[in-house]
């Protein structure tokens, strides 16, 4: 693991057929090359084990090699789980180095009957290619130096649920976090770029392309592969006051699964804050292949784990057994159930859906018919990369799913909503400092009246009883986010423009705690998450705010809330009938119901692939905070109050041209004893 060697599911039978399969597995780690990247049969020295001293009396297994040690074609495919890679992306990065990668990921079990090599549970399979290809795939075992070096460079092994305790590693420099990257990452509104994503994917052990430089358009759906994680230097330490405290003291926070020596921020006083989530000091991502397996496997063991608490699913390569497939014709199976990552979605000649479905033994078609019409509906707002789990019947042939059920992660109907806090919360977000379109005057009038100026009696006793102020984003208009902006600009420096920002902010109560979050117009990094403002700009600000990455898991005094700017509502929108910028709270309930804040990979949303998913919505909090989009929206979804809370800009020439019209100047203010929702309009 933590060289992060995988194993060949024909050496993986060897070991287990030994009488000392730990003992001859040592001997194997302790022997083989460093070049080595897949163990397979020809790399166990079943002789050298005997002479070693190593009492192992195997059964007639006979050692076989790949019968083409050749490179072949592989069809591209979508991001694997398994960790193979395409072969077209191995050429655009390197012609000489063309070989593929192939090998199972280590498993955290073995059944106790070793599987067949036609039937085997460890083969992996590509997304793309044939259901029941039997091409052999091509191991590279002895890599150029440059190769080497990079494979050792990869700080972290990959993670399998349940099986071994995260590795210490040494976190590279922040590529992502210097002023030189940031500007590259994301350039506008308009077309933001992912730039992992299409490096995502390739697993050649050579040089990847710069992490910086690779723009979401790029992807190409059939031609990439499933699965990173990431590395960056933490910012120098915050000036703010906290007490650090381990994570392993606070059980029951799901968000904490993915990092467990992973410290919380808790921040004392009046109004208690607790940080239980947030990518600020812990970003660990340079773009190098292995970042990109550990991160889609981190999604897929802790969404599919939820949905594995609702049925009983088996690794989709036991599909390819015709044990359980009796009878014949579409309807004499028995009915199984799957988890997997949804990698292609297609349709057929007869207008029937078709999705693919990955887990981390391979690949699976998944017949969606149109004549069941709720299911079908259904089908048609699935994403790509949400994990789902599906229960069907295998056809005789064992090349297709007729799913008569979809489920996806969901939160369960008993969420229980939390009491016992006092006091209000306001929820802003988009405020936009800078911009010609910036509302001062109703600002200004916001102000006033948190500071208890307001003429109304009742409004003043209002503003006394809040407690926290929470921004979710774009506290100034940045430079050169979308075309033209200077154009609509009033402070043309972003420097200045959160200089004015904290000006504003001065004037805020004491007693009222704010916390703040960066959006897409922040001066922090594109992808996404996103860590805090950094120093140099929250020494601006006065020292009573708090500030945390996009997203942030916190707590404020016993109430969960979880802070999004918001970026992915503009992938829902695209992609999910119904959902609009008209209604925003409508595309968070979308993500409630995926577990999962921005679902699709490699869309306007830059996702950099770290140890964990910071994007999985795990535990479930009382209140999801969103912006972005610039309009209003409340909705409430099985005890979990969802806001989108508008902004303080008017409209730009460059929302004219996308026909947004925004909803300026309105203030959501949560009650956290009761979560009634007040709106305060401003202008």
């Amino acid at each position: 693991m933590e060289k992060e060697y995988q194993i060949s599911p024909e050496a993986v039978e060897l070991i287990y057929s030994s009488n000392s399969p730990e003992d001859l597995l040592k001997y194997i780690l302790s022997t083989v090359d460093d070049s080595v990247i897949v163990i397979g049969t020809e790399h166990i020295d079943l002789e050298g084990f005997a002479a070693y001293g190593k009492v192992s009396t195997l059964n007639s297994t006979k050692k076989e090699k790949n019968p083409d040690d050749t490179e072949y074609e592989r069809k591209p495919d979508f991001k694997t789980l398994t960790g193979k890679f395409p072969s077209d992306k191995i050429n655009a990065l390197d012609t000489e180095k063309k070989k593929i990668l192939s090998g199972a990921p280590i498993i955290s079990s073995i059944p106790s009957n070793p599987p067949s090599e036609s039937d085997s549970f460890l083969v992996p399979n590509s997304l793309s290619e044939s259901i029941l290809s039997s091409e052999p795939d091509v191991i590279i075992t002895a890599p150029e130096p440059i190769i080497k070096s990079l494979q050792e460079s990869v700080p972290d092994s990959i993670s399998v649920p349940d099986m071994v305790p995260d590795m210490a590693y040494e976190p590279a420099p922040d590529i992502l976090n210097t002023p030189d990257t940031q500007s590259n990452v994301v350039s506008s509104d308009e077309a933001s770029a992912s730039h992992l994503a299409s490096a995502s994917l390739s697993s050649v052990k050579a040089a990847p392309p710069p992490f910086s430089s690779l723009p979401s358009q790029a992807i190409n759906r059939s031609s990439s592969s499933f699965f990173g994680q990431g590395n960056s230097l933490p910012p120098s330490p915050s000036n703010r006051i906290f007490r650090k405290e381990s994570t392993s003291s606070f059980s029951g926070i799901g968000f904490l699964s993915g990092s467990k020596n992973e410290e919380y921020k808790h921040y004392p006083g009046r109004n208690p804050v607790t940080v239980f989530s947030d990518i600020t000091g812990h970003s660990t991502c340079v773009g190098e292949y292995m970042q990109f397996v550990q991160y889609f496997r981190d999604r897929y063991s802790r969404l599919s784990e939820i949905i594995r608490g609702r049925i009983n699913a088996r690794p989709i390569e036991s599909l390819k057994r015709r044990s359980f497939r009796r009878g014949g014709g579409d309807g004499g199976s028995e009915e199984i159930s799957i988890i997997g990552m949804v990698s292609d979605i297609s349709s057929t000649t007869n207008g029937h859906k078709i999705l693919s479905l990955e887990d981390p033994t391979g690949s699976f078609p998944v017949l969606i018919r149109n004549s069941d019409k709720e299911l079908f509906e259904f089908a048609s707002r699935i994403l790509l990369d949400e994990i789902i789990g599906v229960t069907g019947s295998v056809t005789n042939d064992g090349s297709l799913m007729l799913a008569t059920k979809l489920i996806q992660p969901d939160i369960p109907n008993n969420v229980q909503r939390r009491t016992g806090s006092h006091g209000k919360a306001v929820l802003i977000s988009d405020v936009h400092v800078g911009s010609s379109q910036f509302m001062e005057d109703a600002w200004l009038d916001f102000l006033d009246f948190l500071k208890g100026e307001s003429d109304s009696e009742s409004m003043r006793e209002l503003a006394a009883s809040i407690r926290y102020l929470v921004v979710a984003g774009d506290i100034v208009d940045g430079i050169g986010i979308y075309p033209d902006q200077e154009m609509e600009l009033e402070i043309l420096d972003v420097y200045e423009q959160y200089r004015k920002a904290a000006e504003y902010f001065r004037e805020i109560p004491e007693h009222i705690r704010v916390i703040i979050s960066p959006g897409n117009h922040d001066a922090v990094r594109q992808a996404e998450p996103q860590p805090a403002l950094p120093e140099n700009i929250q020494a601006y600000f006065p020292q009573n705010i708090v500030f945390v990455g996009n997203p942030a898991f916190l707590e404020l005094d016993g109430v969960r809330i979880l802070i999004y700017h918001g970026r992915s509502i503009d992938d829902l929108v695209a992609s999910i009938p119904g959902v609009s910028y008209q209604e925003p709270a409508g595309a968070v309930l979308e993500m409630l119901k995926r577990r999962h804040l921005a679902p699709t990979y490699g869309s306007r949303v830059s996702i950099s692939p770290e140890k964990k998913d910071y994007f999985i919505i795990d535990p479930v909090p009382d209140i999801i905070h969103t912006g972005h989009v610039h309009t209003l929206g409340v909705q409430r979804y099985k005890n979990v109050l969802l806001v989108n809370s508008g902004t303080w800009q008017g409209q730009t020439e460059f929302q004219k041209r996308v026909n947004l019209v925004p909803v300026p100047a309105r203030v959501p203010i949560v009650d956290l004893e009761n979560f009634d929702v007040k709106i305060l309009a401003f202008d």
